[in-house]
């Protein structure tokens, strides 16, 4: 069980920055963090019957398993292109498909469009780890993203001392633009390391960011 439980732990540090930016969007518009699928596929009677499954933020579905011994887990994709998290195997969806499933394997989907900013493994949230902050775009559909910082512990962000990086991928030409956000500035460190990475692709690519806007072909 142990190295199940690392696992999980590390992946959880690994995901800080998508869930503090589902946080403070929870914070401006009131959206939950964990959403029903109707919540973005309204139009999708079958994502509105689901109740075994749900959104994490806006770009990863979770398919819990919760019988001992279960050996595959039938689940539903709204429409469009996912991507197995584990595999980065792509998968067409609008239909159920059956994943197969072990102690260790929670079944996780990224949507086609996403771009999942992904951190260093960390022994605790404000442990500072030399490492770039790692963009993983998942192909096969236009979209925009983001990445939100503030320093963590304070109210500074009342005060305007917040970060927001926006992101939008163009899929036919395999663009990704970065900029910052409107009344966001940058924090330290200036300027920012930060690694690309195509899905499926296994190498990456580093780039700097210094505030300006910055596009580039992947």
């Amino acid at each position: 069980m142990e190295p199940i439980c690392k696992k999980y732990l590390e992946l959880r540090y690994r995901l800080m920055p998508y869930l503090y930016t589902a946080v403070r969007e929870t914070h401006d518009m009131g959206l939950p963090i964990m959403r029903a699928l109707w919540l973005h596929y309204q139009d999708d009677p079958r994502a509105a019957q689901r109740g075994d499954e749900y959104l994490w933020g806006r770009d990863i579905l979770v398919a819990p398993v919760v019988e001992p011994g279960t050996r595959e887990r039938r689940l539903y994709l709204p429409e469009g292109w996912w991507y197995d998290f584990w595999t980065e195997e792509r998968v067409h969806g609008g239909r159920e498909v059956t994943r197969q499933v072990d102690l260790e394997t929670l079944p996780l989907y990224v949507r086609a469009g996403a771009i999942l900013p992904l951190g260093p493994v960390k022994q605790y949230t404000a442990e500072t780890v030399d490492a770039p902050l790692m963009l993983v775009v998942y192909p096969g559909a236009d979209g925009e993203s983001s990445v939100y910082e503030d320093d963590g512990h304070s109210l500074g962000y009342r005060r305007g001392e917040w970060m927001r990086l926006r992101l939008t991928w163009h899929d036919a030409s395999r663009r990704l633009t970065l900029r910052l956000a409107e009344e966001s500035r940058m924090l330290a460190p200036m300027p920012r390391r930060l690694a690309v990475r195509v899905a499926p692709a296994a190498t990456s690519r580093e780039i700097v960011f210094d505030g300006n806007p910055i596009e580039i072909e992947l």
